[in-house]
């Protein structure tokens, strides 16, 4: 259970910027978009980021799918693994420091989707990037959950939260990891009341990811944010779920930007007074209740540290 810091900075938002970073709300833009070739440069990247916060000009967080900076579908099937590794960057290179440049030099936060990684001891990760306006990657989040056999990526073994100015504690998730409900309870119970799911769906089964959407919202009375790709590769239908499990915006098909306001203190009330005024999951227990034992993950239950962790 990690709750990651600041990996390192180089950039400094621009005058002006610093502003829409301060309300108690969050803007928060999720852009459906088509995967970003994996050996085009950054250029492109960078005209959607400016052209979606021209147009949306009161984001300040924006979130792009799963592995956006790494399409592979313009390949050869049998080279894209190759392709996906040989690709991988470390958190120190060049490329990292320009995605801290493109968000600094709007000053929001930039969630970039996710990339191949290349981890200190070689390892290979697909590995989720959150910046702030200032450009400093403040988190990175390695996939747990590799959708086996077909994705190449070695599994993360690091839950992460991010707090995001003081507005939302953010809980980092990618695609397949949504299907093991373990996962969101996790960052649920380590703050995070809002969690940003970056997907990748290319198979026909969106439709059941739009379910476990809202039913992880429900059982943990947080807001999903699901960002799925746009065809001609993937499935599309990103989403945004409600911390009752109510659909407040969902997209089509194509290539669209989701826009939607996230209150932490609907959050809260929604945990103090219960889902629908009837359900407090997170206020089960009593004074004296037993232990519960989880054999499945060798572990338990314990009464005393079921709440989750305050800001």
């Amino acid at each position: 259970m990690i709750t990651s810091g600041c990996l390192c900075s180089n950039f400094s938002a621009p005058p002006g910027k610093e502003a829409k970073l301060t309300k108690k709300t969050l803007t928060v833009a999720l852009a459906q978009r088509a995967p970003h070739p994996i050996d085009r440069p950054l250029d492109a990247f960078a005209r959607d980021v400016a052209a979606t916060v021209e147009a949306h000009p009161n984001i300040q967080l924006l979130v792009y799918p799963e592995l956006h900076l790494n399409g592979t579908e313009h390949l050869p099937e049998p080279e894209r693994a190759d392709a996906l590794e040989a690709a991988a960057v470390t958190l120190d290179s060049d490329y990292i420091r320009t995605l801290g440049a493109i968000a600094a030099e709007h000053g929001i936060w930039l969630c970039p989707g996710s990339l191949g990684e290349r981890g200190p001891a070689g390892e290979f990760f697909n590995t989720q990037l959150l910046f702030d306006g200032t450009g400093a990657l403040r988190s990175r989040y390695r996939k747990m959950f590799p959708w086996r056999p077909y994705e190449p990526h070695q599994p993360g073994t690091e839950f992460i939260t991010q707090g995001l100015d003081g507005t939302a504690i953010a809980g980092l998730s990618i695609c397949y990891d949504a299907w093991f409900p373990e996962h969101t309870r996790q960052l649920a119970w380590d703050g995070a009341d809002l969690i940003l799911n970056i997907v990748k769906t290319t198979t026909p089964d969106r439709e059941q990811e739009l379910v476990l959407a809202r039913a992880n919202a429900i059982v943990n009375q947080n807001v999903m944010a699901s960002v799925n790709c746009a065809p001609p590769v993937g499935r599309g239908r990103s989403i945004v779920v409600n911390a009752e499990g109510f659909v407040i915006a969902e997209a089509g098909i194509g290539e669209e930007t989701l826009v939607f306001e996230f209150d932490p203190a609907h959050v809260a009330a929604v945990r103090e007074r219960g889902t629908m005024f009837s359900n407090r999951m997170w206020s089960q227990f009593q004074e004296g209740d037993a232990v519960i034992p989880m054999p499945l993950y060798d572990g338990r239950i314990d009464p005393k540290s079921w709440t989750p962790r305050s800001r």
